[in-house]
């Protein structure tokens, strides 16, 4: 168990170390864990991501707090989050004591403006993974061969319904979460 708790704030520190860009930008490194640690599987991700969005806090911290809890209980639910956010705390301090006298150089400002290209990225793949798993059916594909089963019509469909809704109606957020768990019951998407 011991060794557990320590792989998993491990595995959740070098998450926050160098996921630049907040919780979506987490998503490549569970990937990597996923195949490393065996914790989880790629469809869990999904299913993680959907989890952690729908409940309040920050993306990172309900994700390292839901795969902390499913591996090592109540206990690794505390770890994994420390482990998330031990690396922030301790560069936040550090740069707070030295950006005051770099500030002005150039090269930290360069170094600042490189983190948005990179941050960008990140989250970009991190989307494109999720949108792969949440409306691509590839083991079905794989089965028949035929290029419409390739798709998850009915994930498409209601990716596309909720987005113009949020376009026409602009609701609060909780209301589609709410709106596509229920047609998520409903339809077995």
């Amino acid at each position: 168990m011991l060794t557990t708790l320590l792989q998993l704030f491990w595995e959740f520190f070098k998450t926050g170390l160098f996921a630049v860009g907040g919780g979506l930008a987490t998503l490549p490194f569970l990937y990597q864990m996923s195949a490393k640690t065996g914790w989880f599987t790629v469809h869990d991700i999904a299913t993680l991501v959907a989890i952690s969005e729908s409940t309040p806090g920050p993306l990172g911290v309900n994700m390292s707090t839901y795969v902390g809890y499913t591996t090592a209980g109540v206990l690794g639910s505390i770890i994994g989050p420390l482990g998330l956010v031990a690396p922030s705390i301790v560069i936040i301090i550090i740069v707070s004591k030295i950006l005051d006298k770099f500030k002005t150089n150039q090269y930290v400002q360069d170094a600042f403006y490189g983190l948005r290209p990179a941050s960008t990225a990140l989250i970009a793949a991190a989307g494109c993974g999720v949108a792969k798993i949440t409306l691509l059916d590839i083991p079905a594909f794989e089965s028949s061969g035929a290029l419409l089963s390739l798709f998850s019509w009915k994930s498409i469909i209601l990716a596309v319904l909720v987005y113009i809704s949020l376009k026409v109606f602009k609701k609060h957020p909780i209301f589609y979460i709410i709106a596509a768990a229920i047609a998520g019951i409903i339809f077995q998407i």
